[in-house]
């Protein structure tokens, strides 16, 4: 009897995991189906390349799929019954036997969001490059939120544009969570691209010309883009499937839906644990390793075979400052900063490197680990 898997999403997550269920399950009866929104892979990790104005190769799903088996399903997932186990995708429903959820996250909303550009997705990220495109010099471009994106984003704004005034507002110190080497080269970045940086200062509302933070202080700025973080798509909560305060699923270690077996959630959408018990954080480096994992699990149970035995860990965390400058830090297996990393043109060349490996494996079968 054929066996259907139904994987919602083909993020990093959800494509590693599709691929790697095409391999592992060549030649059998299982029916694999990837629904997806668009018809072309999105780079996540270069969004910010994409705000700064540069034109990014177009991968279509259809040619990283091929020789798979895996059916690309072009269509925009509305709801999942996971009593009657169906997945409603442009007013169709789609059965499964096995749901693979990989709908992944967007930006996180701040108040006054309607004032606020953002570039967590393509979408969002082409209409921010509109706008800083129409931007006349001396314009004052406003990053809320320090974290990798944050950073990265400011940086890319202020090597594009050294004719706009961009400034950068975090809760925290700038890279607290680096060791100070890196802080210290991440601080001289900022300085030699002219970005303004505001230490320890939370925003209370974005306006129609700024921000207000918690202070009181108000802060004109022609352009607000908000960077303070990823919420997950909302249809995991909606389906009655166990999940966080934040809305991701709960799974178990093989990144099985604790409340439905017969779901595994991967990628940002997933609340899972880590090496010391620590929860994965919402990113590329978790979206690959749990969408591996999950399939191997996934595909195991269908053929009869036991199970790989897989430790996600993490290795680094990458922030670009410009096309030519980075810093890389290295971390443990549960992603606590180590005293190695690298910085400027080698970072650069490292993170760059890490970009074009991740879309060289959706072209390349890996060793499946079998």
């Amino acid at each position: 009897m054929t066996h259907r898997i139904v994987i919602l999403g083909a993020g990093y997550a959800g494509l590693t995991a599709a691929r790697r269920l095409g391999t592992l399950l060549k030649g059998s009866d299982a029916e694999i189906v990837l629904v997806n929104d668009r018809t072309d892979f999105v780079e996540r990790l270069r969004l910010h390349q994409v705000v700064a104005g540069q034109d990014l190769p177009r991968y279509e799903l259809a040619d990283l799929l091929r020789g798979t088996g895996v059916r690309l399903q072009c269509a925009r997932v509305e709801t999942v019954d996971v009593h009657g186990r169906k997945v409603f995708a442009d007013g169709e429903p789609i059965g499964y036997d096995s749901l693979v959820y990989a709908l992944g996250s967007a930006g996180a909303p701040l108040p006054g969001d309607a004032h606020a550009w953002s570039a967590a997705s393509p979408v969002a990220a082409l209409r921010l490059r509109g706008r800083l495109a129409r931007a006349a010099a001396g314009e004052r471009v406003l990053v809320v939120g320090g974290g990798l994106t944050g950073l990265e984003v400011a940086s890319e704004i202020a090597e594009a544009r050294p004719d706009l005034l961009v400034a950068l507002v975090t809760s925290g110190g700038l890279g607290h969570w680096l060791v100070p080497g890196v802080r210290t080269h991440l601080r001289r970045g900022f300085e030699r691209l002219g970005v303004e940086v505001h230490e320890g200062v939370r925003v209370r509302e974005l306006t129609e010309d700024g921000a207000v933070f918690t202070d009181a202080t108000r802060f004109e700025a022609d352009i607000a883009i908000g960077a303070t973080g990823f919420t997950p798509n909302p249809i995991a909560a909606d389906s009655g499937l166990e999940v966080n305060e934040c809305g991701q699923i709960v799974v178990d270690p093989a990144m099985r839906s604790v409340s439905r077996p017969e779901v595994f959630a991967i990628g940002d959408a997933a609340w899972a644990m880590g090496p010391a018990g620590r929860p994965l954080r919402m990113s590329c480096s978790s979206g690959m390793p749990t969408g591996w994992l999950a399939a191997g699990h996934l595909a195991a149970e269908i053929a009869g075979r036991r199970p790989p035995i897989v430790q996600i860990r993490y290795f680094h965390q990458t922030v670009s400052l410009g096309r030519r400058d980075a810093v890389v830090q290295f971390v443990t297996a549960d992603d606590r900063p180590k005293r190695g990393y690298l910085t400027g043109q080698a970072a650069a060349r490292y993170k760059e490197a890490l970009c074009r490996i991740a879309v060289w494996s959706f072209k390349h079968d890996l060793p499946t680990g079998r």
